[in-house]
């Protein structure tokens, strides 16, 4: 069977991870970038072409997929242009900066009977997917609440050295870059939410982003359990905790770490998590983590639903979710 063969739109860091996996997996075609130095040094380390314009890539028609790894309030445009050109898309987190946005890169997917991937790597942490499987299995029974915890550091130079980050209309917001693997955990272990209600604020960043560095926000889910979350990229120096805590009426665990790559606590009614299996490293982006690195099972997942009639992973519907929570937040601290 031929390997699938990709194509980038999008050669900053992210991307470089999602080169590497591809290269491992399948057949990196052809990379995209407005900057023409990062097109040409992803290019020529893969000896590939490599384009600086958008519609001369998407007529380079040696793909199956592509994927979008550009700013994320380019997402939606970049993702509906790769469909309407007939290629399946795997797009970055997150999806896209509006529901609305969402909505047309579905509707696009299924008018081009093309398939539609959205990254949430964070699925992949050893711990989640067995904390994950508890709950599918009954094990917590009845959740009550949750707690979210998201306390990261992002200093200046990570914004400056960036022609993007920072700003709302290619950033987004600190829950969109920072924290949507988080906010799709939440909806992925426990449900969609109904009412939120937030209080944001800029402290440490006002010179260099044009949104918030810190929230704190309370949940109610539509299946009545209460939630919070606690979010700021002011932690001293590193990263502290990224966790996620669920009490339950048979059990109460957590997962934390840096960037929730622990087991950190279990008390359950019947049979304990045992051993898990070993997990990856953070993506590691020189003065900063971000989250555990599972871009190869991401591939892993789009290579079975290509080729072997699998399952999406995340898909379309999911992505949206995670952006109208992100999207009801925010609209309750601004009022």
């Amino acid at each position: 069977m031929n390997k699938i063969r990709v194509g980038l739109i999008g050669c900053g860091r992210i991307a470089q991870r999602h080169a590497g996996h591809i290269a491992e997996q399948g057949v990196l075609a052809a990379v995209c970038d407005v900057n023409i130095e990062k097109a040409q040094r992803l290019g020529e380390e893969h000896e590939i072409p490599f384009f600086t314009d958008v519609e001369t890539f998407l007529n380079f028609k040696n793909m199956d997929v592509v994927s979008v790894c550009s700013p994320n309030g380019l997402h939606a445009e970049h993702t509906i242009k790769a469909l309407n050109a007939g290629f399946h898309v795997l797009c970055e987190k997150p999806m896209a900066l509006s529901s609305s946005d969402c909505e047309e890169m579905i509707k696009t997917a299924e008018r081009c009977n093309k398939r539609l991937f959205i990254v949430k790597q964070n699925r992949f942490n050893p711990a989640i997917e067995a904390v994950k499987e508890k709950i599918d299995q009954g094990a917590l029974g009845k959740i009550y609440s949750v707690q979210l915890n998201c306390f990261w550091n992002r200093n200046f130079d990570y914004y400056q050295k960036s022609d993007w980050k920072g700003t709302k209309g290619l950033d987004g917001g600190t829950l969109f870059t920072q924290f949507s693997h988080f906010i799709d955990l939440l909806y992925w272990m426990v449900g969609d939410v109904e009412e939120s209600s937030a209080m944001i604020q800029n402290y440490a960043h006002e010179e260099v982003i044009e949104f918030e560095d810190t929230g704190v926000v309370s949940l109610k889910f539509k299946n009545g359990v209460l939630g919070t979350i606690n979010y700021t990229v002011n932690a001293f120096d590193k990263n502290m905790e990224g966790s996620i805590t669920l009490f339950g009426e048979k059990g109460t665990v957590k997962v934390g770490g840096q960037y929730l790559n622990k087991l950190e606590y279990q008390s359950l009614e019947g049979e304990e998590i045992g051993d898990l299996r070993k997990g990856n490293p953070a993506n590691e982006y020189g003065e900063y983590q971000g989250s555990m690195s599972n871009h190869d099972r991401v591939y892993e997942n789009l290579i079975d639903v290509l080729q072997h009639g699998g399952s999406i992973a995340t898909n379309g519907l999911e992505g949206l979710k995670t952006v109208e929570i992100i999207e009801k937040i925010y609209k309750s601290a601004h009022g």
